[in-house]
């Protein structure tokens, strides 16, 4: 390392969040190298997976696996181990952890114990992908991924149907299919949708087209469906006539509780409305 990047012979005792390359191994920073490099331990996802980037980087520290399904029972250990002295490093099969990955509740109890964290970033499919849509990215709404079961999965787009940020999805090559054909059914065939395919790996590709097109690219060949996918959708194009159903329902609520003006005010404040259109609605419905 050059003199900017001393390596120390150890770390303070705290737990450090650790983005590794979500595909092109190059894609890691060389403080997570070196933080690497100097911890006493590594909590790993999946300790095999890891293990060849670690080896990669000549990296030979103690793996301890931690998921989804050992999380809330070993995070203790690591807690303990941190509060003994050891400085404990974080990281996940891909990218940033904790952002759809594991590590959520142990950074709660370390808060909780008064153990320090330290976030050491670094590459994430949703701000990678984002970067090269096309898609309107100074307000977006990260959903991770949708439920599997197809109720589940219709009742939360539903739920994001007057979304008016860019939707940043995470999706299986397997269910791929069918949550755009959701999306058509409930946001339109004409919205606007972008696929990333394979972030920074060699078949790293994007796609930008209307939801109903999509369907019936996906359709067209099963090589389509490969790889790791970053759906994003566009959001929706507010109507300046219309007022929203959710801002309705929230006049109703207050309607019942405060004058209509002063309902009409605070709706307004609350979702971006104009007062005088709620409050000319609120005179004739409510």
């Amino acid at each position: 390392m050059s003199e900017n990047h001393p390596i120390s012979s150890l770390l303070p005792a705290k737990l450090y969040i650790v983005a590794t390359p979500i595909g092109n191994i190059s894609d890691i920073t060389l403080r997570a190298i070196e933080t690497l490099q100097q911890v006493d331990v590594i909590a790993a996802e999946d300790t095999r997976h890891s293990g060849k980037l670690l080896s990669h980087y000549q990296i030979k520290k103690p793996l301890f696996p931690l998921h989804d399904h050992n999380e809330r029972q070993r995070g203790n250990v690591l807690i303990e181990k941190i509060k003994a002295g050891q400085s404990v490093a974080l990281i996940s099969d891909a990218g940033t952890p904790l952002i759809s990955d594991p590590g959520y509740h142990l950074v709660n109890e370390c808060r909780d114990a008064g153990v320090d964290v330290v976030p050491i970033p670094g590459p994430s499919a949703v701000i990678t992908a984002l970067s090269a849509a096309g898609l309107a990215t100074d307000r977006f709404s990260f959903e991770g991924f949708l439920p599997a079961k197809e109720k589940g999965k219709q009742d939360k787009l539903k739920m994001l149907i007057e979304e008016s940020r860019t939707m940043v999805f995470y999706e299986s090559p397997r269910r791929i299919q069918d949550t755009l054909a959701q999306i058509v059914a409930i946001f339109g065939a004409d919205r606007k949708v972008v696929i990333a395919r394979e972030l920074t790996k060699t078949f790293e590709s994007f796609y930008a087209m209307p939801a109903g097109e999509m369907v019936d690219w996906l359709n067209q060949d099963s090589n389509h469906c490969r790889g790791e996918f970053v759906l994003m959708v566009a959001g929706a194009q507010k109507n300046e006539e219309s007022i929203s159903q959710v801002a309705l329902n929230t006049l109703a609520l207050l309607k019942e509780h405060l004058p209509l003006k002063k309902a009409a005010a605070i709706t307004a404040q609350i979702h971006d409305e104009k007062k005088n259109e709620l409050y000319k609605w609120g005179l004739e419905n409510l």
